[in-house]
């Protein structure tokens, strides 16, 4: 029988640990009692979310106050989903860590980084399984606040105006949450979602509840970098640390994205957004610009991690448009594709993490030829970005195809072109870089480089072998994502 406790742990264990790490001496252990942490909420996680029953969900009472009175952590199919999914991403992030932090960050602010990773944990994972909405606002801004710090912690100075960038447009989205989350309290007397689910139906006719999920929705885009609200997520992602990059490109999105789907699905109500009010077409709108400006402006860009993050802006619309068809088999979509775009777009950042070690760049004109002298990086970096388009038998062809058939079945013609068309100009910015390392000579006067540490390498490799085996073995995302969805769609009214 699983042990409720554990789902307390998932939150308690990193969060105590961020400030032993402050205290720890030296380089190397707070980098070790970050990477033993991670792992052992990888274990934590992969053994609640095996014990979740088959019509339900894991309940506990922070304190023994029962809800709503107390805060209640539950965790289900879709949030287990998305549980694992962090915990993987963060347990093969520290090992990689070790070598690309140490390269890019100042080692007297190690200690401060790894306590800060420990903190954006924890606060995913909390916004991840919490029940109350609150509390899921409290947990959503310590992920948001540990993610300012670790961007800012590159050692160049276009971190800081990046991070400061974040930060404001972070805290505005912060903001909206907040006011949303106090119109909703102020209609129904309540903050746990089960209680406010039931509620809100009674009071969902007025302005009052209509404006306060529009806060709550346009508060959530701006964590999820949803078109128009993506300004952020360029400049964070090209100028954070490498591991740092992976790791948000790799879960924070992901988790906004999950936070979004539940207020949706299992607070509002999807009839309530997608019949009573017209927010279910502006996602649609918000997601089709969405693919379409982040791959068009991937194409014109010269460095990697900025590619990188244009594409995730594009993805990004993939994941919400299977949100807004508003049924199982669009939601379906959705959610593979939160997860494959994860192993995807990490494996990505790690590979091009593995270039700035040996290079101190990553801009197109700095790696050409480098295919012969880093072979094992680049190979990496291929293959995920085969996945990327979206090309059998990778796990990208798999959440492509489930999104192409849901678009079919719903008659969304025009949006199952602009599937095929985008993946088309994902081609186009991939071949950019392939082309670049590949097919052209070594850079003129660059010096001889050898191929990245294998501590790096191991990581950015299983997240591509994971790429190939679940474009092969489909049972197990395409299995949870469609009990997620098919919980989701089921509760909804």
């Amino acid at each position: 029988m699983t042990d409720l406790n554990s789902l307390a742990l998932l939150v308690v264990i990193p969060l105590l640990s961020a400030p032993v790490c402050l205290l720890l001496p030296g380089e190397r252990l707070p980098w070790l009692l970050a990477t033993t942490v991670t792992w052992l909420v990888l274990v934590l996680a992969l053994m609640l979310s095996a014990g979740i029953p088959e019509q339900g969900s894991l309940d506990y009472a922070m304190g023994g106050w029962a809800p709503p009175w107390g805060i209640e952590y539950r965790l289900d199919a879709f949030n287990g989903f998305v549980a694992i999914l962090v915990a993987t991403i963060g347990a093969l992030v520290l090992p990689y860590a070790a070598a690309s932090v140490a390269a890019e960050v100042a080692p007297s602010k190690l200690p401060g980084f790894y306590a800060a990773f420990l903190l954006l944990l924890a606060g995913l994972l909390g916004t991840t399984i919490t029940g109350d909405i609150f509390n899921l606002f409290v947990f959503l801004e310590i992920s948001s606040l540990s993610s300012y710090i670790l961007v800012s912690l590159a050692d160049r100075r276009r971190a800081l105006v990046s991070a400061y960038q974040y930060l404001i447009l972070g805290t505005i989205g912060a903001t909206f949450i907040l006011i949303g989350t106090g119109l909703a309290y102020a209609m129904t007397g309540t903050l746990n979602m089960a209680d406010l689910a039931a509620r809100l139906p009674a009071v969902a006719a007025t302005s009052t509840v209509h404006t306060a999920f529009a806060f709550i929705a346009i508060g959530v885009s701006i964590k999820l970098a949803l078109f128009p609200l993506h300004l952020w997520l360029p400049n964070a992602y090209t100028e954070a640390p490498s591991a740092v990059a992976a790791f948000l490109a790799g879960t924070a999105t992901k988790v906004a994205f999950y936070v979004l789907t539940r207020f949706i699905f299992s607070v509002f109500g999807a009839v309530f957004v997608f019949k009573l009010t017209p927010f279910g077409w502006a996602f649609t709108t918000m997601a089709l610009a969405a693919i379409c400006l982040g791959s068009v402006a991937a194409i014109f860009q010269d460095n990697v991690k900025r590619l990188l993050a244009w594409s995730s802006i594009a993805q990004i619309g993939y994941t919400v448009l299977g949100l807004s068809m508003a049924t199982v088999a669009g939601l379906t979509a959705g959610v593979l594709h939160l997860f494959n775009h994860a192993l995807i777009k990490s494996a990505l950042f790690l590979a091009a993490g593995c270039i700035f070690y040996r290079l101190k760049s990553v801009d197109l004109v700095s790696i050409t030829g480098l295919g012969r002298q880093m072979p094992w990086t680049m190979s990496a970096f291929t293959l995920a970005g085969l996945s990327l388009i979206g090309l059998p038998p990778t796990a990208g062809f798999i959440s492509k195809w489930y999104l192409l058939t849901a678009a079919l079945e719903r008659g969304w013609w025009p949006a199952a072109i602009l599937i095929l068309v985008t993946s088309l100009l994902a081609a186009v910015y991939i071949w950019r870089v392939v082309e670049s390392a590949w097919l052209k000579p070594i850079a003129i006067g660059r010096a001889p480089v050898t191929e990245a540490p294998l501590s790096m390498l191991v990581p950015t490799w299983a997240l591509v072998l994971a790429n190939i085996y679940f474009g092969l073995d489909t049972s197990f995302t395409t299995g949870l994502a469609g009990r997620a969805a098919e919980t989701l769609i089921g509760g909804s009214r």
